[in-house]
Parts: structure tokens; C-alpha cells; sequence
């Protein structure tokens, strides 16, 4: 009979609810596990699976991430000013946090020292002995006499070297006579300071430590020395260069790859890639790790009671937000049986995306695991899953939607 397509059985409407009640318990268990993860250590973000993205549209969700590459962890200036921007929203989280009990230095303060360094390391000594001479050293190293303190400048750290030639001016005298037993005690006070102040600022920042990663070490970085007329003297290419000469190179490739002899190699090239990315990238990263785990144990209980810095809000960061909660509220609407056709259609529309980044179509790199798709994988099929329930009353026949049509429902006039 024409407009028998239409009919529906009660059995084929009870199985298509549960379907969709099994796609959004799927996406409201993902969104809830998700977010939970944000509470530990290791919580969870798209930035891996956006930066692994593959097919035609895998350079729009690999930028989406605002650093594709990691080249932001190797760029100090980048590194300096986001973890000036942390210490930032650290102390207006804590509260009293610039605070200082009576004697002592506030938390603030205690983190700005470990970030930055002090301004200068003091050492008392009441005077120097005859004959020493610091003019010499006067970027790094003074002598206050109306303080009577011997200091070094924080941004000029004292060398071995120097602090050595510093102490040859007044050796010590190993065995002074009564005559020289005064002098010798000055000597004494003087290398005790002199090793006092190198000590402390033997200690470098983060900042310095960061500084000494990616700027002063010439593995890292290269090396390019010009005379004064600018001529190159030596030059050697550094791992940070090499590896941007990496990433050039595998884009090359990848544009032009075709036979799964290509794809094989661009594999093992990718792999290549990112063991170097690890151990340029890694080590910044474990440095950034200590440094807010030092600033953590900076806290007392109630201040910890606090929770977490807030993070920044970083292009990957939204996007893991809008993920986490877009997954959750979809799911909890598809369950619910709310504002069914709109929440299956946000749900097909999120689904398509996760689909879009890594595609299984021709012409695309396989995906690794125990999987084997081609064109059509789980994804797709919950994605056109929802697309049907966009067409279909699911909620009218069991949800919310049904309880709202009931409600508002008008009534018959006599």
C-alpha cells in the first residue's frame, strides 16, 4: 500500500531508541572520563591525535593545535614569556600568596627568585686585603666598604676562572707567623666570601637554565662565528635547525607520496621526526615539570586546597574544552531524549570532524592498529547513526521531547 514506508514497527522503534541511547551513554561516558582526567597528572588532550592528523585536511587540524610542530617549546623568548604569564595567574590563585610572614619572604617572592634569580648574591666581609684588585671583574663582582659586603651581580655570573684569579691575588698563608696572623685572617674571611658568593650564584634560575638550553648549547643550537668584518669563520648546523630541515623535508614528501612504498618510508621518517622532536623538546618540558612542582611545595595546606593554576587559554585548550563538553552535553541531551534532532545533529557534526582528521580514504597513510578500514570505520557509521536520528521522532517516542509535546500539546476546542 502506498505510505507503507512510513510505518514503523514498535520493535524497530524500540531498537533505534536503545541505538540511541547506546551512541549517547558512548559520548556522555567519553566527555565525563575526559574530564575527569583534567584532576591528575596526566590529563587529557586532542593536541597528540590533531597533531597526527592525516588526509587532505591534515594541515587545518594540525594547525588548529597554534604549534604543530612543538617550535614554540624551542623559541626562549615563546618559553619566557608563557612562564611569566604563569607565575602571573600563580599568584593571583593562592591567596596570600604575596604575603610575608615577619622574617621571612612571601611565597611570591620565593617563586620570583626561583624564576628569575636574585638581583645580586651578598656575601658580608668587613674589607678586602691589600692588594686585591676586582676593577678587573667589575661587571660581575664589588666590594660595597660602606656596607661592607662583597657582591655579585645576578645577570653576571663569576666563572671558575675567575673566581680562581680573584683568590690568587691573596693566597692563603698556611702557616703565619704572629706578624702575619692578622693578615692571614683576612684572607681567610676574604676566599670564605669569594666562595660564599660564587656558591649562590653557581645556582642558576630557570630562566637561566632555559636560556643555557636553547641559546648556549651549540648542540642544540649551532654554531656561527664571523670576524669583525663579517666574514664566517665557522658555522655548524645545530639539532634545532636539523630538525626544521626535517619537518621541510617530510612535507615535501608527503605531497608527493603515492605507492605504499612512499607511505612506508615517510613512516619511518615520521618516526625519525619525533624521536628528535622528543629530545629537543623533552628535555624544556621536564625543566618547565620541575619547575611548577618546586613552586607547588611553596604552598601551605590551605593554599593547596585552592587546586591547580587555571591554564591558559591556548588555541589547544579550547579546543579540548569544546571537545570534553561537547561530548558530554550531546551524549547527556541523546540519553535524555532532549532536543533530540539537535543534539544528534551537533553529535554527527563532531563525529564527521574526528572522522575529517585522519580519514581512511585512498591515497591516505593507513592507520596504525588492530583496525582495517577503508573509506567506512566506526566513527562514520555513529556519525551517520545520528545523521538518521535527525529524521526520526526518537524522542517523541521515548525521551524528554515526548513529555515537552505532551505538555504543549493543544488542546482540541469544542
Amino acid at each position: 500500500m502506498p505510505g507503507d514506508e512510513r510505518k514503523i514497527s514498535r520493535l524497530a522503534c524500540f531498537f533505534l531508541v536503545t541505538l540511541r541511547l547506546f551512541i549517547g551513554w558512548h559520548l556522555l561516558y567519553e566527555g565525563l572520563w575526559k574530564l575527569n582526567t583534567q584532576k591528575t597528572s596526566q590529563p587529557w588532550s586532542a593536541e597528540g591525535y590533531l597533531k597526527n592528523a592525516t588526509g587532505p585536511f591534515r594541515d587545518h587540524f594540525r594547525n588548529l593545535t597554534g604549534d604543530p610542530n612543538d617550535l614554540g617549546w624551542l623559541d626562549y623568548d615563546q618559553m619566557a614569556a608563557k612562564w611569566d604569564a604563569w607565575y602571573a595567574r600563580y599568584v593571583s590563585h593562592y591567596p596570600g600568596a604575596t604575603e610575608a610572614p615577619k622574617g621571612s619572604r612571601s611565597v611570591a617572592d620565593q617563586l620570583n627568585l626561583m624564576l628569575n634569580g636574585p638581583k645580586e648574591f651578598v656575601a658580608e666581609l668587613a674589607q678586602l686585603p691589600d692588594g686585591v684588585d676586582l676593577s678587573k671583574w667589575s661587571k660581575a663582582i664589588r666590594f660595597d666598604a660602606a656596607k661592607k659586603r662583597l657582591i655579585v651581580d645576578g645577570s653576571y655570573h663569576l666563572l671558575p676562572n675567575e673566581r680562581d684569579a680573584i683568590l690568587d691575588q691573596a693566597p692563603l698563608i698556611a702557616e703565619p707567623t704572629t706578624e702575619q696572623q692578622a693578615e692571614a685572617d683576612l684572607r681567610k674571611k676574604f676566599h670564605d666570601a669569594i666562595n660564599r658568593v660564587y656558591t649562590l650564584n653557581s645556582r642558576l634560575s630557570y630562566k637561566e637554565q632555559l636560556a643555557a638550553l636553547l641559546k648556549g648549547d651549540p648542540e642544540r643550537v649551532g654554531i656561527l662565528q664571523k670576524t669583525k668584518e663579517g666574514a664566517v669563520i665557522e658555522q655548524r648546523m645545530g639539532d634545532v635547525e636539523q630538525y626544521q630541515t626535517l619537518i621541510a623535508r617530510y612535507e615535501a614528501n608527503l605531497a608527493k607520496a603515492e605507492t605504499a612504498y612512499q607511505w612506508d618510508h615517510l613512516s619511518r621518517q615520521w618516526g625519525e621526526l619525533q624521536q628528535l622532536r622528543k629530545s629537543l623538546v623533552g628535555p624544556v618540558q621536564a625543566l618547565e615539570n620541575e619547575l611548577k612542582t618546586k613552586a607547588t611545595e611553596l604552598l601551605s595546606e590551605s593554599q593547596l586546597l585552592a587546586g591547580p593554576v587555571p591554564e591558559a587559554m591556548t588555541p589547544v585548550r579550547s579546543i579540548n574544552l569544546q571537545t570534553m563538553w561537547g561530548l558530554t552535553i550531546l551524549g547527556g541531551l541523546l540519553i535524555a531524549g532532549l532536543f533530540t534532532r539537535f543534539a544528534a545533529l551537533g553529535a554527527a557534526g563532531l563525529l564527521t570532524m574526528f572522522y575529517l582528521a585522519a580519514p581512511p580514504w585512498p591515497g591516505c597513510p593507513p592507520e596504525v592498529g588492530i583496525e582495517h578500514n577503508y573509506i567506512v570505520n566506526k566513527v562514520l557509521i555513529e556519525a551517520t547513526a545520528c545523521l538518521a536520528f535527525v529524521f526520526l521522532p526518537t524522542g517523541r517516542w521515548f525521551g524528554v521531547d515526548a513529555l515537552l509535546g505532551l505538555l504543549f500539546r493543544r488542546r482540541p476546542r469544542d
